[in-house]
C-alpha cells in the first residue's frame, strides 16, 4: 500500500519516509512519528491503517541523521541498541524532520500528527512549536512532562498506561495539572508500548479503545 519517499528538511537534510495513500479522495493527512525502533514494520502498518481510514499517512525516519534506514525489533538486545539513539536526543533536529513531513502532505488537507513512545514526545512538542497542524496525539511519551509548560496551539490528546514503569502516574498528573486544556487518558493495567501489537506489552483492549479515541479525535479536528 505504501512507498518509500524522500523528504527535505529546512536545513536541506534529506531523510527517508514511508508514505501511504488511501484509495479514494483523502480526508486529510497524518504524520506518524516512530518509537525508538525506527520506521519498522509496526510503524508502516500504522500508516497503512490510517490509509484504510481515508488519510494520507507519512512516517519520517527521524533517526536518519544518525543512521540511515535504522529499523529494529523488540528483543532485549534490539531494545538496548535502539536506546542509543535517545541517550542524548536532538529534539530540534527531530522537529525539523517532523516539519518536513508536515510540509510534504499539507496540500492534501488538514494535517494531524501522532507519535508513540519517543514519537509521542515529539508529537507533543510539534503541537507546541510547529506550523501546519490541526491536531496532535501522543502515546506514552516520556518527555512530555518536561515539555508540559509549553502550550499546544492545536487540539491535543494523550494516552498513557497505568502500569508504565518508565512514566509514573505522578508525571501524568503533572501534565494534567499544567495542561487542563488537553485530553489525557490513562489505561488501567496497560504497560509502556500497549498500543503496539508486535510487543510483549501489547494490551488489545486498551489499544482498541485508544485507537477508537484517536480516530474520533482526528475525525473531529481534521476537517476540510
Amino acid at each position: 500500500m505504501g512507498q518509500h519517499v524522500t523528504l527535505i528538511a529546512a536545513d536541506k537534510f534529506e531523510l527517508g519516509a514511508y508514505r501511504t495513500t488511501p484509495a479514494g479522495t483523502p480526508k486529510g493527512a497524518v504524520v506518524v512519528i516512530q518509537e525508538i525502533f525506527g520506521v519498522n514494520h509496526h510503524i508502516r502498518a500504522v500508516c497503512d491503517r490510517f490509509a484504510e481510514q481515508g488519510y494520507v499517512a507519512v512516517a519520517p525516519a527521524i533517526f536518519d541523521r544518525s543512521e540511515r534506514n535504522f529499523q529494529s525489533g523488540y528483543s532485549a538486545e534490539e531494545v538496548a541498541i535502539a536506546r542509543k539513539f535517545v541517550a542524548n536526543p536532538d529534539w530540534a533536529a527531530m522537529l525539523l524532520d517532523t516539519q518536513a513531513a508536515i510540509d510534504s502532505v499539507k496540500d492534501v488537507g488538514p494535517v494531524g500528527v501522532i507519535g508513540f513512545c519517543l514519537g509521542g514526545s515529539v508529537a507533543y512538542a510539534a503541537a507546541t512549536k510547529l506550523v501546519g497542524l490541526s491536531a496532535a496525539i501522543g502515546y506514552y511519551g516520556g518527555a512530555i512532562v518536561k515539555f508540559a509548560d509549553d502550550k499546544p496551539v492545536v487540539p491535543t490528546q494523550l494516552h498513557f498506561g497505568a502500569e508504565d514503569h518508565g512514566i509514573p502516574l505522578s508525571d501524568v498528573e503533572i501534565i494534567r495539572a499544567k495542561r487542563p486544556d488537553i485530553e489525557v487518558f490513562v489505561y488501567d493495567g496497560a504497560q509502556h508500548g500497549f498500543g503496539c501489537d508486535e510487543r510483549a506489552s501489547y494490551d488489545k483492549a486498551s489499544a482498541d479503545l485508544a485507537r477508537q479515541r484517536s480516530l474520533a479525535f482526528f475525525a473531529k479536528h481534521l476537517v476540510k
